[in-house]
């Protein structure tokens, strides 16, 4: 025996007495081996993208070998061998297809299902697994009544095309470059179009007759046009000239000529308006794309030509905007993640801002939370060349972060530099800061201005206090922090910042006088209602009273005046 088995009392949920069988191992016996769970593919993650993407392959492999072949018979009979070898992996290939639709898991009310048998169920119950299986059926066993030389058997290879699309919008979610991608897969499908319809051409060539007139493929018997590569250029650069309605195509002469030209004719208008209507969705999506990185310069290029008669003033602006075009510089960045879900946001703004934050010295030794928020209220700032950030005198409301350039703390001349700030530095941090005792207070002790083009990230005095107003004691550290600092710059008065706590110390012992004062006499006033209201039912009771009684006095000399009467 390898468990034990015991029984004992027990109640279940509704209280009842039921029995209930354990079972427990014994000291020498093997452990039960664990079930090995099997791995489930995400439709989100990378091995079912990369799986998407090597499935392209087989597929779009028989949409365009297999036609050609099916018309130009000696490309069947030249290359047989190479295309049995690749059609079989391609069946490989789409044969495994269906075993990863087995390993796929399905979101259900947001939640990735990892049941086999909920897998599998859905999948069987789908049209994608009647289509899959109807694309694998064994039809090249027609070749032993048809021949090898008849490859249109294999068409149902074709149903397996709604992978292709779902791959190629997978591709484009993932893609960089979505924008190029979208061009590329339009030019593919123009490419397959034409493709197709040159196959069709050169075989109603062949049906008619090779050289039976001028519309037709020329005769074979001329030489040149015997081989096969030149066979195909011709119908490929015939179809290209219907279907783009561009040179002159020979007159048609037989009733399947004028049917194809006028089909051809229909395909290529359609063709048209699908891909000026795709190239104008595309410009419009790359358009859009670039005002939401860069803001549109034609307006504020319009005004200035308006109300500003100051040409310098008016190329500053050019080159800032034109700074922000060549860079790829954002300064609406908050406008380009508002769609994101608020917590997605922050991380992105974590990721991609943290570091800067953390440069700082007064919020080196903050919290992680606390620096979250403060990296959802950065603004980035480009400056141009020459531009002041902030001069002396100034009130301050932002302090500031270089993220990229060089910046120079001159004198007021704006020529003697004193210090070169660079990346990674900052300033402005103290005046952002209540500090009591501060000697320069809130004003800019400094003239900052750019060298060259800055990039900066800004942080207003608002947003901070905002930040800080759910973190007591984040504010309390960030105070004594910047104390140190102003010590160490001997701007900080002692004997001020002793008089304004001493003040505040008086400000909070009379308003907690006046807090007592007035609960008194909301005390007194609540004794005084409460006595108007006992007095006010008292009266109430009292007229009550002489109501009844007055009543009482009509009903008796009522009843005596009718005693009175014979």
């Amino acid at each position: 025996m390898n468990r034990l088995t015991r029984v004992f009392r027990g109640k279940d949920k509704e209280g009842e007495a039921k029995l209930i069988k354990t079972e427990e191992s014994t000291p020498g016996a093997a452990p039960k081996p664990r079930q090995e769970k099997k791995r489930i593919l995400d439709p989100s993650g990378d091995y079912y993208y990369w799986w998407l993407v090597t499935m392209v392959f087989p597929i779009m492999y028989n949409w365009i070998i297999l036609i050609c072949r099916s018309c130009f018979p000696e490309l069947q009979r030249k290359y047989l061998f190479l295309w049995l070898a690749l059609d079989y992996l391609c069946d490989l290939l789409y044969l495994l297809d269906i075993g990863v639709h087995f390993y796929t898991g399905f979101l259900e009310q947001g939640i990735l299902i990892q049941d086999r048998s909920k897998i599998s169920r859905r999948y069987t119950c789908s049209s994608a697994f009647l289509l899959d299986l109807l694309s694998v059926l064994p039809t090249d066993l027609l070749y032993l009544r048809l021949g090898l030389a008849t490859p249109a058997v294999r068409a149902n290879r074709f149903l397996r095309s709604p992978r292709l699309f779902e791959a190629f919008d997978r591709i484009e979610t993932r893609t960089a470059h979505p924008n190029s991608f979208r061009i590329s897969k339009l030019m593919l499908y123009v490419f397959v179009t034409i493709h197709w319809n040159a196959c069709v051409y050169f075989a109603l060539s062949g049906y008619v007759g090779y050289g039976a007139d001028e519309w037709v493929y020329p005769n074979v018997s001329i030489p040149g046009f015997e081989r096969l590569l030149r066979q195909y250029l011709y119908s490929f650069y015939f179809s290209t000239l219907i279907l783009t309605t561009v040179g002159d195509t020979p007159m048609p002469h037989r009733e399947e000529e004028f049917l194809f030209m006028a089909a051809d004719f229909l395909l290529a208008v359609m063709g048209f308006a699908t891909i000026m209507g795709s190239m104008t969705s595309v410009i419009s999506n790359m358009n859009q794309a670039d005002d939401a990185f860069v803001p549109n310069s034609d307006l504020v290029k319009g005004y200035l030509r308006t109300h500003c008669p100051n040409r310098r003033l008016q190329n500053r602006v050019v080159e800032w905007y034109q700074h922000l075009q060549m860079e790829k510089k954002m300064t609406n960045e908050l406008q380009i993640l508002q769609h994101l879900p608020e917590r997605l946001r922050a991380e992105v703004a974590v990721s991609v801002h943290l570091p800067t934050l953390r440069k700082v010295q007064i919020f080196q030794s903050c919290e992680q939370s606390l620096l979250e928020e403060l990296v959802l209220k950065l603004k980035p700032q480009v400056y141009s060349p020459g531009e002041y950030v902030c001069k002396k005198g100034d009130v301050g409301r932002e302090m500031y972060f270089i993220r990229e350039g060089k910046l120079a703390v001159v004198a007021d001349d704006g020529v003697t530099q004193y210090a070169v700030l660079g990346e990674g530095l900052y300033f402005g941090e103290i005046s952002i800061i209540n500090i009591k005792g501060n000697k320069s207070g809130n004003r800019r002790t400094a003239n900052i201005k750019s060298i060259g083009f800055s990039d900066l990230f800004c942080l207003s005095k608002e947003d901070l206090t905002e930040v800080l107003a759910e973190f007591p004691s984040a504010k309390t550290m960030l105070e004594a922090k910047g104390r140190e600092i102003l010590l160490k710059m001997d701007k900080l008065d002692v004997n001020a910042e002793a008089a304004e706590i001493a003040q505040l110390q008086e400000e909070e012992r009379r308003t907690a006088a006046l807090e007592e004062g007035l609960d008194a006499l909301q005390t007194k006033l609540a004794r005084i209602l409460a006595g108007l209201e006992s007095s006010a039912f008292k009266v109430a009771l009292r007229l009550e009273r002489l109501e009844w009684q007055m009543r009482e006095w009509g009903a008796e000399e009522e009843a005596e005046r009718e005693g009175a009467e014979p």
